[in-house]
């Protein structure tokens, strides 16, 4: 008999089977709030992994915007050289991100092992970093925290990008375009962060990315002290040395890699066109470089389920994974390609129609919306329109008071029907 994901026991084994399609193979590692597992889709015999996260440990330390914009940023981002989410599941206790799996472990384990690479596998590794920075920048996504422990190795030695928890997402609110938060890992940090006068989360990326390259020639890393006072000052001033084995092209790629000043370090484009990186000839294959392919990529926006609308839109949010539904309204969502202007009219022409429900006028109207209530005030429905990608919207539906005789009536037959004719096929109704 298939083993249920566990009720009572905030634990997963090996073994169990995780809504009856992911079965756990081992444990792969803890951290503050989660753990990650090996686990094998029983329908496809598959390797995913799977990020356990506690619903109790997450809103105890404030950790909710933590998660929510890891997942948001893994949404986005669709690279053969960065970890793809796959899905988000849900139980009382756990949210579940289930997610590409690397059988290679990371790259630190894999030099642990193997000791510093030539400069011919570094370069590869190297290509392959830098091709997935140039997509998550693209996306503008900068992760902040790259380093060999957040690399992972696949079962054909390729890398995959993990680990976006300090990731940020480029805010077109910010004229400057500027970042302000300290984090990274110490021995990878670039110094204007250490300036506290805010940063580039591109610039940042860069110097990080010549930080992994370093490691990977050299065998150990360009900045380290026991002292963090004067790891971070010599990193400030950019002191570090280049092993003897060091050839001059790549001692010339790395000096301007780890440049102390952000506004003359060479840029993800400029090493793309660098003589070390191109040395044997070099062409980038990341989606964005094939119009085709990125074509076909666009395409996926309109094939969404209903995580992609929570974490997408600017208009929702999480807030469905960490309560208990039982105790929440009922809330259901749409995705359309009619304006918000047009949503709202059909769901007044609606409510015009059925004399027991009236319209609030101006109730909503700021986000694309309209509230609509029963005569008697005995239900509520409100409708906000959000949007999701430049073609698409979210038609989201929340209504309070269920079990109204009057309200379902009206929300069944008259106009749950007209919005359903509205949405995309066949991602409608998507709902939580």
């Amino acid at each position: 008999m298939e083993k249920e994901c566990p009720t009572t026991k905030d634990e997963a084994s090996a073994g169990v089977v995780l809504f009856g399609k992911y079965e756990i193979v081992k444990l792969l590692g803890v951290g503050g709030f989660a753990k990650v597992y090996h686990a094998r889709n029983v329908n496809t015999m598959e390797s995913v992994a799977v990020k356990a996260v506690s619903k109790r440990k997450v809103q105890k330390n404030g950790y909710m915007a933590h998660v929510e914009r890891e997942v948001s940023i893994m949404r986005r981002l669709r690279h053969p050289h960065t970890v793809e989410l796959f899905e988000v599941l849900a139980t009382k206790t756990k949210i579940y991100f289930v997610m590409e799996f690397a059988s290679g472990g990371d790259l630190f384990g894999v030099m642990a092992a193997e000791g510093r690479f030539t400069e011919d596998l570094s370069r590869r590794y190297f290509r392959q970093l830098i091709s997935a920075v140039k997509h998550c920048h693209s996306r503008g996504v900068f992760h902040r925290d790259l380093k060999l422990d957040n690399i992972l190795v696949d079962e054909n030695k390729n890398i995959k990008v993990s680990d976006f928890g300090l990731g940020s997402i480029k805010d077109p609110t910010r004229p400057e375009g500027l970042l302000h938060t300290v984090c990274g890992t110490p021995a990878y940090v670039a110094p204007e962060i250490l300036a506290r006068k805010g940063y580039d989360g591109a610039t940042v990326d860069v110097w990080s990315c010549g930080v992994v390259l370093f490691v990977l020639t050299a065998g150990y890393l360009p900045f380290n002290d026991y002292n963090i006072t004067v790891l971070y000052r010599k990193i400030y001033r950019g002191q570090f040395r280049f092993p003897k084995w060091t050839s001059n092209e790549l001692r010339n790629l790395l000096s301007r890699l780890l440049d102390t000043n952000p506004n003359t370090r060479i840029t993800v484009d400029e090493i793309m066109r660098d003589p070390w990186f191109c040395h044997g000839g070099y062409k980038d294959t990341w989606v964005g470089s094939d119009p085709e392919r990125e074509k076909n990529y666009q395409a996926v926006t309109k094939r969404l389920n209903a995580f992609d609308l929570i974490s997408f839109s600017s208009g929702l949010d999480m807030s469905g994974l960490f309560t208990d539904p039982e105790h929440s309204d009922c809330t259901e969502r749409f995705v359309t390609e009619k304006l918000p202007q047009k949503v709202v009219e059909m769901v007044e022409e609606v409510a015009e129609m059925e004399r027991l429900v009236r319209v609030i006028k101006g109730g909503e109207s700021g986000c694309g919306g309209v509230r609509l209530e029963g005569l008697n005030g005995n239900f509520g429905i409100v409708v906000r329109v959000y949007r999701l990608t430049d073609e698409l919207y979210v038609i989201e539906v929340k209504r309070s008071e269920r079990g109204v005789a009057i309200g379902e009536r009206f929300w069944r037959d008259a106009l749950k029907p007209r919005l359903l004719a509205l949405a995309l096929k066949p991602d409608v109704p998507v709902s939580r």
